[in-house]
């Protein structure tokens, strides 16, 4: 965050009245309040108690809605939750008004340290992606596996498709394109957004569309919404620049947990190219590469990646009885649409990572 900004952060008790969060069949919703922020963290029940507890992070601009499809396929393998990140979906901006990786960071480990869930097994998309890599390097107590979907890990050479989003970071462009933008209509702005993150936007049904758009027209009332995505675009570049020991690819060469990346042929914010380079960053990493894919394969092939996910688990010896490898709540996986059979990386000797300061916590510490 600029040192010459001072952020927008509205009290939460005048914050406007919007249309309530949608909450699909068998889903609920509650609030947590920790020090500083208030979470919306969605949950379904899962098949049977006693399973592992799991955690879903959405990416930029998206939500815990994000994960639903996924959630609904690990129901009987795991007891899913996906958290809404401050300034997203139905949680109000932290009360300091700080996007950056290190403070998504922080809000998912005080979620984590409260509830007294860990070790989850963590699951992160895009920008979610970098939050849980983090997470996963600072405080590995707290993740028992990690599976990250097109994470928003550093490159080189940005693809030019994903420039408009980076612009965001940049003081004036987000004013700038509301105003270029104001009339556009929140039918407009879906197929937009589709078109950017689905390898092919025709797999949306059209119930899937009308609850995006509904969607989109609560976000549009809220006064914060462009300021969450501003700053938190500016967290991840910002995030880019860092080196040393923050430097997100040398904190994902200190995860231990064995690691799942999925990345998509299609995507067009994160280079499909980086596939290879993640598989060798995670020290104990397996790849599944979907060539029809775009940023968000968890909603356009839930079935492959919960199969893979799934078969994670049976390779550490942590899958339930009565779950099959092959199958989640009876649906075959497509693994045709697969390039690579999920394959094992490179394995190395456990070692402990050393801490963070402005983002390890303890449980009970202060933020």
């Amino acid at each position: 965050m600029s040192s010459t900004e001072v952020p927008f952060v509205p009290a939460t008790n005048v914050l406007p009245k919007v249309a309530a969060v949608r909450v699909a069949e068998g889903e609920r919703l509650r609030s947590v309040g920790l020090p500083g922020i208030t979470l919306t963290v969605r949950s379904r029940p899962p098949a049977r108690e006693g399973l592992p507890a799991a955690l879903y992070v959405h990416g930029l601009g998206g939500s815990s809605q994000n994960w639903s499809a996924l959630m609904q396929e690990l129901d009987a393998v795991v007891d899913g939750e996906a958290v809404d990140l401050p300034g997203f979906g139905d949680s109000p901006p932290p009360d300091d008004g700080d996007y950056s990786i290190s403070a998504h960071a922080r809000a998912v480990i005080r979620h984590l340290d409260a509830s007294g869930r860990g070790p989850v097994h963590l699951f992160g998309n895009s920008l979610g992606g970098a939050v849980s890599t983090r997470v996963a390097a600072v405080r590995p107590d707290l993740v028992r596996t990690l599976t990250l979907v097109s994470p928003a890990l550093p490159e080189i050479r940005v693809q030019r498709s994903a420039v408009p989003t980076a612009l965001l970071a940049v003081p004036g462009v987000t004013a700038l394109f509301t105003r270029l933008s104001r009339d556009w209509t929140a039918e407009q702005r879906v197929r937009g957004v589709m078109a950017l993150c689905y390898g092919d936007p025709e797999r949306v049904t059209p119930e899937g569309f009308r609850h995006a758009v509904e969607e989109m027209e609560r976000r549009q009332q809220l006064p914060y919404f462009w300021d969450a995505m501003t700053r938190s675009a500016r967290g991840i570049v910002n995030a880019y620049t860092l080196g040393g020991q923050h430097a997100l690819w040398r904190q994902a060469e200190r995860v231990l947990a064995p690691t799942l990346l999925v990345y998509g042929g299609r995507d067009q914010l994160v280079g499909y190219r980086m596939a290879r380079k993640a598989a060798r960053a995670f020290r104990d990493s397996r790849l599944l590469t979907l060539p029809d894919a775009g940023h968000v394969a968890m909603m356009e092939y839930p079935e492959t990646v919960a199969r893979a996910f799934t078969e994670l688990l049976a390779s550490q010896g942590d899958l339930e009885a009565g779950v099959g490898a092959g199958g989640v709540n009876g649906n075959d996986a497509e693994g045709a649409l697969a390039s690579e059979a999920v394959s094992g990386g490179d394995v190395g000797s456990s070692r402990a990572g050393d801490g963070i300061d402005d983002v390890v916590e303890s449980s009970g510490a202060g933020g």
